[in-house]
């Protein structure tokens, strides 16, 4: 109760986090909801058309997990040049984000539509899956550099305290997607009824708009000089500080970088793979086990929002706080987020058990299939506050100083060690149904939180790397 006490008084701490939190949550929850309308919608087809285009998703799955990686890495640091007003730091963090966001992006991309269905044969040996798969996933992995390209310019803004633009991007990029869905899956207003590739060109036609329209903001709008943005296109504080021009690529920044920003894109894009070594033995269970699973993942999805968004906000602040070496005040706000994070987690728990069985009927799925969402929801509810705080530790609180090598470490043993074999032997090798496997699979939240929770106790993350 203290702590929760201090939390409320600390006035400061409260306004930053909710002018961070709000447009970074508003975000998530719109991309969110394009993914549950875009399940609702492939849902009016058949059963078989979601649990492919979930399959298929897995490639975008772990190519967004390399680009996150590659944004919070870049992030660390641009949250820590802001905190001491390097302006010209922070642009260059963004030039190297963009070239390994895009470079990252074509590894992707090349078998994505080239060999679709090879590429679709890895999650699962059905063949109507593999075939309606392909061909979603053929047409939407061209927007993959785009959405690099989008992420980078999106995660430095939101480093300087700058997420209104991303937030009014991402809305009139859901409202194309609604509207090119409704317009192509169906063939309404005289459109070609497509199906599911319908839905692929919907999804590539709104990322093609949020790039086009985060650029137009940095790059052509007239910025005024109080304009955050305009400081991604300034040179002047550089001039003004007497200091000479640097190269972009210059090796001792490069060196930095990539020390930085390395371990946690390894994180990401290793602690990806192995989560997509889930979707294959759940694609290998059955069609319902795949489609409660797509289904169950899509609802934790718009749960955890919120929580996300103040994970974000969380690594943006205590990145600005060490930047500025105070590290006292960072150290009060990550109690403070802690003590945020289990009072809020705990509360959504109980809604999602609550209110778990409104959700599952808004889709058209079997008794069966709606049985396991059901009790897939409640194990996830169950596992909720551990696996946000979690998040929190990892992400906002260990990352923002630096503690990156240590998070790669605890992300990649949880997964590859406990995860995967708790699913290969839920899933392939007992045969158990898809609601243990899941609560099999949760049980590397367990292990995490111990080990996470005693990094952030040893404060090795409270410094300033930018000195």
């Amino acid at each position: 109760m203290d702590s929760i006490k201090t939390l409320l008084k600390d006035k400061r701490f409260l306004r930053k986090t909710i002018v961070i939190t709000i447009p970074i949550a508003l975000q998530n929850l719109l991309n969110n909801l394009l993914n549950l309308i875009d399940v609702l919608m492939i849902g009016k087809i058949d059963q078989t058309s979601i649990a492919a285009v979930g399959l298929a998703n897995r490639v975008f799955f772990v190519f967004i997990l390399l680009t996150f990686g590659i944004c919070s890495g870049s992030a660390i640091l641009a949250s820590q040049y802001w905190g001491k007003r390097e302006t010209y730091n922070i642009k260059r963090v963004l030039y190297i984000s963009l070239f390994i966001g895009i470079l990252g992006s074509l590894i992707f991309v090349i078998p994505s539509v080239i060999f679709p269905e090879k590429v679709m044969a890895i999650f699962t040996p059905d063949k109507k899956m593999i075939k309606i798969g392909a061909t979603y996933l053929a047409i939407v992995s061209i927007s993959y550099p785009m959405t690099a390209i989008a992420n980078a310019y999106m995660s430095v803004l939101r480093s300087m305290n700058s997420v209104k633009p991303s937030v009014i991007v991402t809305l009139i990029a859901i409202l194309t997607n609604v509207v090119f869905n409704y317009l192509l899956i169906f063939g309404n207003f005289g459109f070609p009824e497509l199906g599911v590739a319908g839905a692929a060109l919907a999804t590539l036609l709104a990322r093609a708009m949020e790039c086009i329209l985060i650029l137009i903001y940095v790059y052509t709008r007239k910025l005024g000089k109080s304009d955050i943005a305009s400081f991604i296109r300034s040179k002047a504080d550089q001039v003004k500080k007497g200091m000479p021009k640097p190269t972009i690529f210059e090796r001792n920044f490069l060196e930095k970088y990539m020390h930085t920003a390395t371990p946690v894109i390894l994180n990401e894009f290793i602690w990806g793979l192995g989560v997509t070594m889930y979707a294959l033995v759940y694609g290998r269970m059955s069609e319902n086990a795949t489609a409660a699973i797509t289904i169950t993942q899509t609802v934790e999805q718009l749960v955890l929002v919120l929580f996300m968004g103040i994970c974000s906000a969380a690594a943006v602040v205590l990145g600005n706080e060490l930047g500025a070496n105070n590290m006292d005040r960072a150290e009060r706000y990550a109690k403070n987020y802690i003590s945020l994070l289990v009072l809020l987690s705990i509360a959504f728990s109980f809604m999602t058990i609550l209110f778990r069985w409104q959700i599952i009927s808004i889709f058209n799925v079997t008794e069966e299939v709606a049985n396991y969402i059901n009790l897939c929801l409640i194990i996830f509810s169950l596992y909720m506050p551990i696996k946000m705080l979690n998040t929190l530790i990892i992400i906002a609180i260990l990352r923002s100083g630096g503690d990156t090598r240590y998070c790669l470490l605890l992300d990649i043993s949880s997964v590859w060690f406990i995860g995967i074999p708790m699913a290969v032997l839920g899933g392939l090798i007992l045969k158990f149904p898809i609601y243990i496997v899941y609560a099999m699979i949760l049980m590397e939240e367990a292990y995490k939180f111990i080990m996470s929770f005693y990094r952030y106790k040893k404060k090795k993350w409270l410094r300033n790397i930018v000195e």
